[in-house]
């Protein structure tokens, strides 16, 4: 009976051996990945994709975001690709030069290419104090974004200093789970 099993024996840790690395390599920051947006209701909206290019210990990045799936407003002198359900998001692309690079422990610059603003159906023009920035953190099956809130007023003029997000912690607050009607972002 011992020699009988020897060989299952043989193949189960063998496997074992195989799967292990598998399931313990990093979610990698290269390649294209989707951006998906989350609503309330559990609906997925792939929002377009962003190219990683890994260079150094940093990776590149260059949005692609899908205007197909977006409709133009003309808000407050200025038009926007926004997506429409049950409240109007609007993409807010950072208006300064940056170096569109991240790390695996900061991925500020490309919380800040994804910024937006959301206004109810019934609003008239873009209140930039409605903004909100996905917080972005990395997990082994990509990237998961919360939403906070900031003042996108905040972007108006430029920063002093333009090699610093201007959005850091003290600049952003939490919101509410499930007030808004996009919940979430990922990049996978």
């Amino acid at each position: 009976m011992n020699l009988n099993l020897r060989p299952l024996a043989s193949l189960c840790f063998g496997t074992l051996v195989v799967a292990l690395p598998l399931s313990a390599v990093a979610w990698e920051l290269a390649g294209s990945k989707v951006i998906k947006l989350q609503t309330r209701d559990g609906q997925n909206i792939v929002l377009g994709t962003v190219d990683f290019k890994p260079k150094g210990d940093a990776s590149t990045f260059a949005l692609h975001l899908d205007h197909a799936k977006m409709k133009d407003f003309f808000l407050s002198m200025k038009e926007f690709k926004c997506l429409e359900g049950e409240e109007i998001q609007c993409h807010v692309p950072y208006p300064y030069p940056n170096p569109g690079t991240i790390t695996r422990k900061d991925l500020r610059w490309l919380e800040h290419s994804l910024l937006f603003l959301y206004k109810a159906p019934k609003d008239f023009g873009a209140k930039l104090w409605n903004g909100l920035y996905y917080q972005m953190q990395i997990t082994d099956r990509g990237i998961v974004g919360t939403p906070q809130a900031v003042d996108l007023g905040m972007i108006g003029a430029p920063p002093a200093d333009t090699s610093i997000p201007p959005y850091g912690p003290g600049e952003r607050s939490e919101i509410t789970s499930n007030s808004r009607w996009i919940t979430g972002l990922t990049i996978e």
